[in-house]
């Protein structure tokens, strides 16, 4: 009680923003409030918008931010907060590597009762100023509209990158960007006008590229340092109705190749393109010269789902000549450890390397089970990730620029949709309790029906006009790959 009454009394006191007026506590409670989002000792950017929240259960709030050198309350009469920007903008400003106090009061039968303060924690580390994610219907209903966005961080303005309102209604995907910059990047199209989009700088290329020779066009991406390559697995996918997890979807057939960017030609090797084992999810290294990929033995689908369980595989890469090493490293076995492993990435400076794993499959993203794993590349160790895992799906993951950040989905708010949560990364490669990326409502994500699909940090805005960029998807003048072998 007297800490309580020694922060109002500071509150009195301090100058800082300027703050109101709170009202007298007569009560104090020996407990942390039930807030939603959840921002109770989370790990934030100085630079992210509001965190604004609700407190549930009651209408009248008032909530003090305290930082050294700065102090505001924000009164409420519906339980949802709404942080004023230029008082938090402040408040991120003087707090950056401090710790922030934050004192939820609330009005029960005409008496202020003080929930225990809890605290939150600005980074000095810069983020990304942008997110780009699509936006699509949850897998188990027939979608109609979708599109591929972009979100600025410290604000709460989201704008399109390309909507398929503009290509005839037709699928979208896999959107990736060369080292997050905003100017140089691809995705699919799918369906009608099916082909590959490659933006650099004003330039549009559209390219067909399936071969004679591969099982499908080119599917998930992972952009080489250099820019001059793009790894890309090819799969014959399904898609089934699953009695627990809605949906499972799985591989009958994958490849891993490399595409050569300047040469419109397609690269693979015979540990990467093999009839008797599944090679999928490339990524390369950050210096560009191993390539890292998940690969299991080729069973049949769908009697054999339970039994597949992919591995971590790396094989060396040259960048001067486009061609590959002779053998390849098994960095996580799939047998020893009984999970599956996928959506490797690689952090920008080379220490770390983030991943999924699930029980069995080849796409978790419907597996309660699924959690993030990440290894030392120096040591070749696990490093812990139980801060920023749940008991539902914690999935596709990306890395900020700067290594510091990571962003990926999750269904641990309702189990039905993927929202896009962001954690720190710290000295010692630990991820931190991650939070949900901010809305100016605080029940958006409540009423919202579609989920964040692919989340991927962008350096800056993408500029392109998106009514240009489906003009010339709508064309149809794509350009044919060549196939050089194995």
């Amino acid at each position: 009680m007297k800490q309580l009454l020694y922060f109002l009394f500071a509150i009195l006191l301090s100058g800082g923003c300027s703050p109101d007026r709170p009202p007298v506590v007569s009560v104090q409670i020996d407990e942390l409030p039930d807030i939603y989002p959840d921002y109770v000792g989370v790990t934030i950017p100085a630079t992210i918008a509001p965190l604004n929240f609700s407190v549930r259960g009651y209408g009248k709030v008032c909530t003090v931010f305290q930082t050294e050198g700065c102090l505001f309350s924000v009164y409420t009469s519906n339980g949802s907060l709404s942080i004023p920007d230029a008082k938090w903008k402040k408040l991120l400003a003087v707090g950056k590597g401090k710790q922030v106090d934050i004192s939820v009061l609330v009005e029960d039968a005409g008496k202020w009762k003080a929930f225990r303060t809890f605290h939150i924690y600005v980074s000095a580390d810069p983020i990304d100023p942008y997110i780009a994610y699509r936006l699509i219907d949850p897998g188990y209903q027939l979608w109609g509209s979708m599109g591929i966005y972009q979100r600025e961080l410290c604000s709460f303005e989201q704008d399109p990158i390309l909507e398929n309102r503009l290509t005839d209604s037709n699928c979208m995907n896999c959107h990736s960007f060369c080292n997050q910059d905003p100017d140089k990047m691809l995705l699919h199209i799918r369906a009608k006008y099916g082909c590959t989009v490659l933006v650099d700088g004003e330039k549009i290329e559209t390219l067909d590229t399936k071969t004679e020779n591969t099982i499908s066009a080119l599917v998930y991406p992972s952009w080489h340092p250099s820019g001059k390559y793009v790894a890309f697995s090819v799969n014959n996918t399904t898609q089934d109705t699953h009695p627990v997890h809605r949906t499972e979807v799985y591989d009958k057939a994958s490849d891993v190749v490399v595409y050569d960017v300047e040469k419109r030609t397609v690269l693979t090797a015979g540990f990467l393109f093999s009839k008797n084992r599944f090679e999928t999810f490339p990524t390369f290294s950050s210096d560009g010269k191993s390539l890292y990929f998940c690969s299991a033995p080729a069973v049949r689908v769908p009697e054999g789902l339970k039994e597949l369980r992919y591995s971590l595989c790396r094989i060396s890469f040259d960048p001067k000549r486009g061609t590959f090493g002779s053998a390849v490293d098994t960095v996580y076995q799939a047998e020893t450890e009984q999970r599956s492993i996928l959506f490797p990435r690689v952090s920008p400076d080379g220490k770390y390397l983030l991943c999924t794993t699930t029980s069995y499959g080849t796409f978790p993203i419907w597996h309660k089970d699924a959690d993030l794993c990440m290894f030392d590349l120096d040591t070749g160790r696990q490093v812990p990730t139980e801060d920023v895992n749940s008991l539902d799906t914690d999935s596709y993951h990306s890395w900020s620029s700067n290594s510091k950040w990571v962003v990926f989905s999750s269904r641990r708010l309702d189990g039905l949709y993927t929202r896009p949560f962001i954690a720190h990364v710290d000295e010692g490669g630990i991820l931190s309790k991650p939070f949900l990326l901010p809305q100016e409502s605080a029940d958006y994500y409540t009423f919202l029906t579609k989920s964040y699909n692919i989340p991927e940090f962008v350096k800056g805005k993408v500029k392109m006009d998106m009514y240009r960029l489906a003009s010339r998807i709508k064309e149809g003048k794509n350009c044919k790959v060549s196939f050089m072998g194995k």
